[in-house]
């Protein structure tokens, strides 16, 4: 018999994307753990990220995007 554990904090399961405003397509579904951007940024500017060897910056623009870069 398994357990269901509930996500960590800051984290969801499923999260649907919203409706394409061109085609209004279906919502996708995501199945991994999706983390809130809030969580990563903590209310920083930027957060570092360490990939493969590499380092990129996550960061927040004033309009609410995100912006990756290496």
């Amino acid at each position: 018999m398994s357990v269901a554990h509930p996500p960590p904090e800051g984290t969801s399961q499923d999260h649907a994307a919203p409706d394409s405003a061109a085609g209004g397509e279906p919502p996708q579904t995501c199945t991994s753990a999706a983390i809130r951007s809030e969580t990563l940024l903590r209310g920083q500017p930027y957060v570092a990220i360490q990939h493969q060897g590499a380092v990129y910056r996550l960061q927040a623009t004033r309009q609410g995007k995100l912006i990756l870069t290496k």
